[in-house]
């Protein structure tokens, strides 16, 4: 009986081994005790075509595989879920699918991370009005309610109001307890929050309950690919803060927000042309990290492939103030004929943060 169990027992390993996907390249944390977060940068021009919605839910599915892997407490995006909010007549040039159907791929794309773990998304400029912000109106609460991921049961410890007075994820707070960095606490707000949102985050994250938590602010546009703060831009949505205003209005006054995370800005030029980072003292002399992150033209066009499926490992390590930021696609690791091009290894796609 003991030889038929052992025998058993190795069949069973045997066919997990087999049936389990071979993936020639796997990401590993650098320490065993870190944890990670990835950072999803615009997925418009996945959604927009429906050539491209796999490649979506190929991050998405590559996350959830990951989970244990890399320690992933969090995943956070950057926002622009879709093209065009409100268009009922796609041109073929923004998109061969309609807004609904984009919005559906977007939240299609989430349900691999639902009841895994808490994902936080801000909303972008595309996300508004009928094509792009000429006003507030947002399909992202329909397809994002509160209920809508288990998780967020236990992250999700505020929620502000959005353009309607109604209480939406448009602009809302997370929190994460970690054995190594405390309590951090993810805040995102609305693309070109009104002055209203900016006041929400700025009573919340000044509470005592808050005062020892490390900060996060996720929000769509904030700074140029040059690490300029924007101080406006064309958009008929009005009232509007954008990135100077965000600073000056809440993070440079606040004592805890230790770094603001972005995407938006986008052309089609090399790697270095769309990320960006930089650090300014706050108030109270802190340094504050900031970074824009986006790749929707990463393959060199406009009405590509969406983006080559780039994410950001986020790594926390156990010193509980270094971040190591890494840049890997998923796409290119899953074949042994691309995996080398998995990584992206220059110094501004891969680098640390220093959180004091």
């Amino acid at each position: 009986m003991k030889k038929h169990s052992i025998l058993l027992g190795t069949l069973l390993c045997l066919s997990q081994l087999i049936s389990a996907q071979v993936y020639p390249l796997r990401p590993k944390l650098s320490h065993e005790r870190s944890f990670s977060m990835v950072l999803i940068p615009d997925p418009q021009s996945y959604v927009k075509f429906d050539a491209n919605q796999p490649l979506f839910e190929l991050q998405t599915a590559w996350i959830a595989n990951s989970l244990k892997s890399l320690n992933i407490k969090g995943v956070l995006c950057t926002g622009d879920l879709v093209e065009q909010n409100e268009i009922r007549i796609p041109d073929g040039v923004n998109g061969n699918q309609t807004s609904e159907e984009q919005w559906k791929a977007a939240s299609r794309a989430f349900e691999r991370l639902d009841g895994k773990v808490p994902y936080v998304i801000c909303t972008g400029n595309h996300d508004y009005g009928y094509e792009k912000a000429e006003n507030r109106l947002c399909h992202f609460p329909d397809y994002f309610p509160a209920e809508r991921n288990a998780c967020w049961r236990e992250s999700l410890v505020s929620v502000g109001c959005n353009y309607q007075g109604i209480p939406t994820l448009e602009n809302a707070a997370y929190e994460f307890e970690t054995d190594t960095w405390g309590k951090l606490l993810v805040v995102s707000l609305e693309f070109a929050p009104r002055d209203e949102a900016i006041e929400w985050a700025r009573q919340l994250t000044g509470k005592p309950k808050y005062k020892n938590h490390k900060v996060i602010l996720l929000t769509h546009s904030y700074m140029s690919p040059e690490a300029v703060r924007h101080v406006k831009e064309d958009y008929k949505v009005s009232p509007a803060n954008y990135g100077q205003a965000i600073w000056d209005k809440l993070v440079y006054p606040s004592q805890n927000i230790c770094m603001v995370i972005c995407g938006h800005e986008c052309e089609i030029v090399d790697y270095e042309g769309q990320v960006s980072f930089r650090t300014d003292k706050n108030k109270f002399g802190k340094q504050v990290s900031q970074m824009m992150f986006n790749a929707q033209t990463a393959d060199g066009q406009w009405h590509g492939n969406g983006g080559d499926c780039w994410l950001r490992l986020m790594e926390f390590l156990p010193d509980g103030k270094t971040i190591s930021v890494r840049t890997f696609s998923p796409l290119f690791a899953l074949s042994p004929t691309t995996f080398d091009k998995a990584w992206r290894t220059a110094p501004y796609d891969q680098f640390k943060i220093t959180i004091e």
